[in-house]
């Protein structure tokens, strides 16, 4: 392995090479370090030159490492988690929780429970400021886009550590004007579903495979979107029971689908989790959605 503690090379080359990294390109990096592109590229080029070896290697298909430059790359991640970690501790250092946390959710949450919970914790905590990110995609807390999020899914992966919240119930609904209709009418009636750019959603494949798409009438990119159309009668709709369940427009067509639960989780990175912040956010929401299994497990009374 090349002796990358020479003095020649800063923690700006490891930063430049770890973003090249990360976004396969000069312009991801310049983007991600908020310079330009031919700046980038005049960094890249003096860095080998003073380090006498090639690190990025170039071509149709964008910007990868050499062996040495995944050599620095595996540093540099290093040198960020100890950055990460001496930063969080300074943080920790100030018992009375303050401070900025960007949180990232899903819409649903947001027009659904989540805005009630955070009027409380803004309540017992006022000089904690959330700056909450909403959309379908989430941020990558692993680039540290956000410090914590709201995310359905699996385990959550190796770089982050995560608080299992509860069970999340989907299921199909109706809108009220669409009276008389039961779970037998699916096969006839139009669909309102997610459009591709939710093609990676659970519920998106389980419409698909039974031919429910085919007869979509409306195509939506939100499911908040969906939630509002099928709630105006336009189709039928398969929704997240926290968010439909407590809507008196909505009504439910059987029980949840098990195929598609998933499971709610707060995730927010290894170093951060013992801040006073972070924690003070994790144990309000543990105690909050806690406190809603039922809506969010699809066991309050429907239609």
């Amino acid at each position: 392995m090349p002796n990358f503690t020479h003095q020649s090379l800063q923690w700006d080359d490891l930063r430049l090479i770890l973003c090249v990294a990360r976004s396969g390109s000069f312009a991801g990096a310049a983007e991600q370090l908020g310079t330009s592109t031919p700046t980038i590229f005049r960094r890249a080029k003096a860095l080998e030159e003073r380090l006498g070896t090639l690190v990025f290697r170039r071509d149709n298909r964008g910007v990868s490492l050499t062996a040495a430059g995944r050599d620095a790359a595996a540093i540099a991640e290093q040198v960020e988690e100890e950055i990460g970690m001496l930063e969080a501790r300074i943080g920790n250092e100030n018992s009375e929780p303050a401070g900025t946390i960007r949180f990232a959710t899903v819409d649903t949450l947001v027009a659904g429970p989540l805005m009630p919970m955070v009027a409380r914790f803004r309540q017992a905590f006022p000089e904690i400021v959330l700056d909450l990110r909403a959309g379908m995609q989430m941020a990558d807390l692993r680039q540290r886009e956000v410090d914590a999020a709201l995310r359905a899914g699996g385990e959550p992966p190796e770089s982050l550590v995560g608080r299992r919240l509860c069970r999340i119930a989907v299921a199909v609904y109706r809108g009220q004007a669409l009276s008389g209709v039961g779970t037998d009418d699916q096969e006839r009636l139009p669909w309102v579903v997610p459009d591709d750019e939710l093609g990676h959603l659970a519920s998106a494949r389980w419409l698909k495979a039974r031919g429910h798409s085919a007869r979509a009438a409306l195509q939506v990119n939100s499911l908040h979107s969906l939630a509002m159309a099928v709630a105006n009668g336009i189709g039928l709709g398969v929704l997240p029971c926290y968010l439909a369940d407590g809507d008196p427009r909505l009504v439910r067509l059987g029980e949840p689908i098990e195929a598609l639960a998933s499971d709610l989780w707060f995730l927010t990175h290894s170093e951060l989790r013992r801040t006073t912040r972070i924690r003070a956010l994790s144990d309000h929401l543990v105690r909050e959605i806690r406190a809603l299994r039922p809506l969010f497990e699809g066991e309050m009374k429907h239609g």
